[in-house]
């Protein structure tokens, strides 16, 4: 069967158990799509939302992989995985004297910016091969620290040996290390036990789909799940070109902010045509001039004028 030209976002609540790679692919069956990404991993362990890209809206899957994420994550003290999380083989177990008092004081040493070793099962490189691969085969690198910020750090509920947070934080966070950090801040071990990504990019896991009932939907019904391809690009100003300056653009070439409200933006914007034809991504310099970054291919050209 040919395959369908689909453009658009699918906010998905993933289960426990398949990667996020297997679930994709399974909804990109669903859905006959040609072509289909998604906008930031969860593990197998792992729950929650996941934003699955398709067709145009595969190029603005970098804006989720940038975006301020936010989990549920439930932590076990007194005992450390090799993985630093429950798929992990028991490394050590360790007694756990631990008051909530202490839960809180700690939690405070990890927010805001900080320096974060990233784990060994990690899919970073070093000498071209990923750190996962080194760490089966039994061998540990030195990891040079990476600068990640904690936006937010509540402590949810506190027992004996079990920690459950709500984490807000920039790209780049191991929340499997940061469970293994707060475990050696608190004078123990700890591993995650289990991860739930409640927001990502500024969609919330309550507006999603599970996959199941994803696919008990009749396909009409299925569809009406999408979301526009311009979803993931709502945090960023928003810039309105005439005919001309938005062929030019298309064209791949820079154009000039000459209306007096745009000419203050800088950076990445979206960009439309009037009245709302999305073009793209642009870069606003302070030279007043937008430059195109990510263009989409379908975009209807304005009839040349004769």
């Amino acid at each position: 069967m040919r395959r369908r030209k689909l453009d658009g976002v699918l906010l998905l609540d993933k289960p426990v158990g398949p990667s996020s790679s297997a679930v994709l692919q399974a909804v990109k069956r669903l859905f006959n799509a040609e072509k289909a990404g998604h906008a930031g991993t969860l593990d197998p362990l792992a729950s929650g939302l996941l934003p699955l890209l398709f067709g145009e809206a595969t190029k603005f899957a970098q804006f989720g992989l940038d975006s301020i994420k936010e989990y549920r994550a439930q932590i076990r003290l007194g005992v450390l995985t090799e993985t630093g999380d429950a798929e992990g083989k028991v490394l050590e177990r360790r007694a756990v004297d631990v008051t909530t008092n202490d839960a809180v004081r700690a939690l405070a040493r990890f927010r805001g910016p900080i320096e974060q070793v990233p784990p060994m099962y990690s899919a970073l490189k070093h000498g071209g091969r990923p750190l996962y691969a080194l760490a089966r085969a039994g061998q540990t690198v030195e990891r040079a620290a990476r600068r990640i910020t904690i936006h937010e750090l509540e402590q949810l509920e506190f027992s004996a040996d079990l920690l459950q947070l709500r984490v807000k934080c920039s790209k780049g966070t191991y929340v499997r290390q940061l469970a293994v950090d707060i475990g050696a801040e608190l004078g123990t071990v700890a591993h995650l036990e289990a991860l739930r990504r409640t927001a990502v990019a500024g969609f919330r896991l309550d507006a999603a789909v599970t996959l199941d009932d994803l696919q008990a939907l009749g396909e009409e019904a299925r569809v009406a799940w999408l979301l526009p391809a311009d979803s993931l690009l709502e945090d960023l100003p928003r810039l309105d070109l005439a005919a001309e300056p938005s062929q030019r653009f298309l064209n791949g070439q820079a154009v000039a902010l000459q209306v007096p409200a745009q000419s203050g933006i800088s950076g990445p914007c979206r960009v439309y045509r009037e009245p709302g034809t999305l073009l793209g991504v642009g870069e606003a310099g302070p030279g007043g001039e937008l430059h195109p970054v990510r263009l989409l291919a379908k975009v209807a050209r304005p009839a040349a004028s004769g």
